[in-house]
């Protein structure tokens, strides 16, 4: 425990100093702990559709998160699988996923917005279109990793792509899933705060955007600190899931 307190309090005494030289544009950490005290006092106020706890924000932004994240892993992963397994589909499909991947998240926003004509499905498509990335990677990856040892056995015994996909592929795959899967959603998480910012409505991003116009620079801090706290809970909890399919051979 002493080197992550160690961390913080540096933080923290860096973050006083920053505080202390720039007068009252920046507040402190104990003025922003205070704050974050009221703030969380009452995290599920509702004033009106745009004055909303900072709960619900964070539930909202979430909401869009699993469902954009969701079908991404619906469409992400099994394209990994076939096209980690067919060298044609590989070769077909490399040079698209390399054009697109790098292009910047915010850059989809506005094509969502022309094609649903809505903030909250466009939200979602871009975070579809980030998160898919990793997931067909990384999967696609571990398909090719898989011993051709096994692909031989699985030849020999005649067996079906779903057979070869279900009990050889799967398991020696799942890790490197799982990867792509902790990835994706980080990306995703990154990705709505930047989005909601431009769209709009209800949601962690646009409470960033909407306590700057408020001139309310202890919510933003506040805000950076939730962000960041549920970003590390998602991270620990996919890595909680990864440990708990990843098998360790025993040696004797």
């Amino acid at each position: 425990m002493l080197p992550p307190a160690c961390g913080l309090g540096l933080l923290a005494g860096l973050w006083a100093v920053v505080a202390s030289t720039t007068g009252q544009s920046i507040p402190g950490p104990v003025e922003t702990w205070h704050q974050a005290v009221e703030v969380f006092s009452d995290p599920f106020y509702r004033n009106g559709p745009n004055d909303q706890g900072v709960g619900w924000n964070v539930l909202a932004s979430l909401q869009r998160v699993a469902v954009g994240f969701g079908l991404a892993a619906l469409v992400g992963i099994p394209a990994g699988f076939v096209i980690g397994r067919f060298g044609f589909l590989s070769r077909m499909f490399n040079p698209l996923i390399s054009l697109l991947r790098p292009v910047s998240p915010l850059a989809w926003l506005p094509i969502g917005l022309l094609v649903f004509k809505g903030a909250n499905p466009a939200a979602i498509w871009t975070i579809f279109i980030c998160s898919i990335w990793p997931m067909v990677i990384n999967t696609a990856v571990g398909v090719q990793r898989v011993p051709q040892d096994y692909m031989n056995v699985a030849r020999v015994l005649n067996l079906s792509e779903w057979k070869i996909a279900t009990t050889i592929l799967f398991p020696a795959v799942l890790p490197y899933m799982l990867t792509g899967v902790r990835l994706a959603v980080g990306t995703a998480w990154l990705v709505i705060v930047a989005a909601e910012m431009l769209t709009g409505g209800v949601g962690i991003g646009f409470w960033v955007w909407d306590e700057w116009n408020n001139l309310n620079v202890k919510n933003i801090i506040v805000a950076i600190f939730v962000i960041g706290i549920v970003g590390l809970l998602l991270e620990w909890a996919l890595v909680k899931l990864a440990t708990a399919f990843t098998f360790e051979e025993v040696k004797s």
